[in-house]
């Protein structure tokens, strides 16, 4: 199996560390004669520049859900739920921290089964083991497992780069059920979903001991764990919470798309993060895949941009950034397999894929995907995903273990396909059980005269004035 990608453990408040079995505890032996000290085993040293460099993606990977995503979001809304949609994102972000925290991570990043993680790091228990003299060492993922990955930065960085993430899947959902989901509904969904579908998968395709990475399945920074879950997540929210009031008879055209075109270009610079980020250091890799994800980016755009000029006759400002977030979907799985003329293709193939998916599919089909959460970042998911197996260049991801590295080709291209059916069909099932689950206890959409009243006013007593 080759470890393609990241994984993570976080930090741990310092009133945590007092707590009783989580304090760092005194070696347990009697002093040596002479009262000589006993010797402290030698922790192995963080590489600095890595470090700084995940520091810096950490904080850009963060920078896309806020406020990249929320005024993404926020500017393709009606006025009325403006202020609505841009708390989801935010709440997220507070809500799925919290989560990580406790128990996201553990489940998706301590050694357990092949299948899900164990419990060893709840409340990032152990965090803090590896000070000494007030200095962080290095860890290792998967310690104990038959694939150990030794890592270069500490375990705290590494956790709260894997947290950035997790905040932000759930938050892309939001896009498919905008202007129509209970804020209290939210909140508990966002809970339930973090654990149940977003930590599993992410422990398949990201552990180094997860069935789907030792099938040979390849995933860079996300296209699986992130786009694909979000997207089909989303697909399923809004079949079931159904159509918006009034849609395709009232008007629906957005507050402001200044608001989202800001938001699209604030995810772009994070999505460097995202990707380069992806790499766990400040290396050739990292380069690499900076590089792919700046023209996959752009060659996403144009090919929105020209198909849409072709079909209705003018480039819309919405097309041409919603291409570019098409082109950042597609090559985040790529982004350290392909080199720069495949993430050139990638990234034309899923502009033209993901207008269709956006437009037609969606009315054809008659679902609700208010913001195209899953016409760009499903869509766009599944043709990265499946595109890398193609496409992946062998020597990016060669190592000592693996000198052939990672190769395109059919045999790639099936493996691809079997780590995208697996997580469609996971989180189809899952993401359902979980609605009704909650429809049941407390419902999930707002009334008809909340929703013509307006989110913001209805859920949070606020309005734009």
């Amino acid at each position: 199996m080759q470890f393609s990608r990241r994984s993570g453990c976080g930090i741990l408040g310092s009133g945590l560390l007092l707590l009783p079995g989580l304090a760092l505890a005194a070696p347990d032996s009697a002093p040596l004669a002479g009262n000589v000290a006993p010797p402290v085993a030698a922790v192995p040293a963080i590489d600095t520049g890595d470090t700084a460099w995940m520091l810096i993606s950490t904080a850009l990977v963060l920078m896309m859900t806020i406020p990249g995503l929320a005024l993404f979001y926020g500017g393709m809304v009606r006025k009325k739920n403006v202020l609505a949609t841009l708390i989801q994102s935010f709440a997220i972000c507070c809500i799925a921290s919290l989560v990580w925290m406790v128990l996201g991570y553990s489940l998706a990043f301590s050694t357990g089964t092949a299948w899900i993680g164990d419990l060893s790091h709840a409340l990032l228990r152990g965090v803090a083991d590896r000070f000494t003299n007030g200095v962080d060492g290095a860890f290792t993922l998967g310690a104990g497992s038959a694939n150990p990955v030794p890592m270069t930065i500490p375990e705290s960085v590494y956790l709260l780069f894997q947290m950035t993430f997790a905040i932000i899947t759930p938050a892309l959902i939001t896009g498919a059920f905008a202007e129509r989901m209970k804020f209290s509904a939210l909140c508990v969904f966002t809970v339930l979903w973090s654990l149940l579908v977003y930590a599993p998968v992410a422990h398949w395709v990201w552990s180094p001991i997860g069935w789907v990475a030792g099938l040979g399945a390849v995933d860079f920074a996300g296209g699986t764990v992130v786009h694909i879950n979000s997207g089909v997540a989303g697909l399923v929210c809004a079949i079931i919470l159904g159509k918006r009031r009034g849609l395709r008879h009232e008007d629906m055209s957005p507050f402001n798309l200044t608001y989202a075109i800001i938001g699209a270009s604030l995810l772009w610079v994070g999505w460097f993060g995202f990707n380069a980020g992806s790499a766990l250091g400040a290396n050739g890799r990292a380069g690499m895949a900076m590089l792919t994800t700046q023209v996959a980016a752009a060659a996403g755009g144009v090919a929105w941009m020209l198909v849409e000029w072709a079909r209705t006759g003018k480039p819309t400002a919405l097309g041409i950034i919603s291409g570019a977030i098409a082109g950042l979907v597609a090559i985040t799985p790529a982004a350290g397999f392909v080199l720069p003329g495949g993430a050139v293709l990638i990234g034309l193939i899923a502009g033209a894929v993901c207008f269709w998916s956006a437009t037609m599919l969606k009315h054809r089909l008659g679902y609700d995907d208010s913001l195209d959460a899953f016409g760009v970042h499903g869509t766009g998911g599944i043709v990265g995903a499946l595109l890398t197996g193609l496409l992946a260049y062998g020597p990016l991801s060669a190592t000592s273990a693996n000198p052939a590295g990672t190769v395109g080709g059919l045999h790639q291209l099936w493996l691809q396909a079997e780590a995208v059916g697996v997580t469609i069909i996971w989180c189809v099932i899952m993401t359902t059980a979980i609605l009704k689950l909650i429809d049941a206890l407390m419902g999930l959409r707002v009334t008809p005269e909340e929703e013509l009243e307006g989110l913001d006013m209805v859920l949070h007593g606020e309005r734009i004035n």
